[in-house]
């Protein structure tokens, strides 16, 4: 364990791997913003995905900052631009969160969509507090299997298989979760951070059929330290079967460097190991950032 940790700082300070020249797709956001009724999903980078659905705007996990970090020195810097600028968006009805880590709650992202849009946050037990603490009061706590509706859309928070920290002094004092939303003929599952477990089917029965599942790809070496927390690509695809989805959204990759894997290896073994199921390339999506498409 120390002997990651160091090397996680020493890459975060020296920057020690080479981005890949990830593809991106230009997005300027117009057609969004004129979007409220066609099912559309936008890959922004890491876990943060744009889902319209049924005339709402709602965000996953927002980060837009240059580091997910406490502090702007140090931590995993952005490799990729976010596939959507902030200034782009349409305005945002609801942002999820999955849970409290810094590469997927970012506070500068959340003060400024509070600043900007006024959403609201549906975030797991014990977050709100630290919400309130910045001044944002549009905040509602939900436990595993508790749901809340906006509009035409269901919220249901999940378990999965994961933890949470902000300091070294608050570990698992806070609640973490997957999503799923139902809109009157869409559904979609939103994975958050997990390992592999067999709680997936569980998900599947009580609130699916799924059309798109948003499932992690990366951050899973080395497995000593991760498999419990991440999955592979080969178990992603696990969970993917498990949740009954008709649709793989690769996400969680490609945006900060977070383990030891090659940051372009996740999409390659996911390719190889849908295939090796004979699942079609159009039922597992691998977008660019900044990639709409509909749903």
């Amino acid at each position: 364990m120390q002997a990651f940790r160091a090397r996680r700082v020493w890459a975060s300070l020296a920057g020690t791997k080479a981005a890949p020249d990830f593809p991106r797709v230009a997005n300027d956001g117009a057609a969004l913003r004129d979007n409220r009724q066609t099912p559309t999903l936008t890959w922004i980078g890491h876990a943060t995905l744009l889902v319209q659905l049924d005339g709402l705007n709602v965000l996953t996990d927002p980060h837009f900052s240059e580091r997910a970090s406490p502090v702007g020195f140090a931590g995993p810097r952005r490799l990729n631009a976010p596939g959507l600028a902030f200034e782009a968006l349409p305005p945002i009805d609801v942002v999820v969160i999955s849970h409290d880590h810094y590469d997927h709650l970012d506070r500068r992202s959340v003060e400024r969509l509070a600043a900007a849009h006024k959403p609201l946050f549906l975030v797991p037990l014990g977050l709100k507090a630290w919400f309130a603490s910045l001044g944002i009061e549009r905040v509602q706590e939900l436990d595993w299997w508790d749901r809340h509706r906006v509009g035409a859309v269901t919220f249901t928070l999940t378990p999965v298989q994961h933890w949470c920290a902000r300091t070294p002094f608050d570990t698992n004092r806070r609640l973490w979760g997957g999503w799923a939303l139902a809109g009157r003929e869409r559904r979609l599952f939103f994975g958050g951070d997990t390992g592999y477990y067999d709680g997936f089917r569980e998900v599947g029965a009580r609130l699916g059929p799924f059309d798109l599942a948003l499932l992690s790809i990366s951050a899973y070496e080395p497995p000593a330290i991760m498999r419990m927390t991440h999955t592979t690509p080969e178990e992603a695809l696990r969970v993917f079967t498990d949740t009954g989805a008709r649709t793989f959204v690769a996400m969680h990759w490609g945006t900060f460097d977070l383990s030891d894997e090659p940051l372009d290896e996740p999409p390659r073994r996911l390719r190889t190991a849908a295939r090796a199921m004979r699942l079609p390339d159009e039922r597992v999506w691998v977008l660019a950032h900044g990639e709409t498409r509909g749903f």
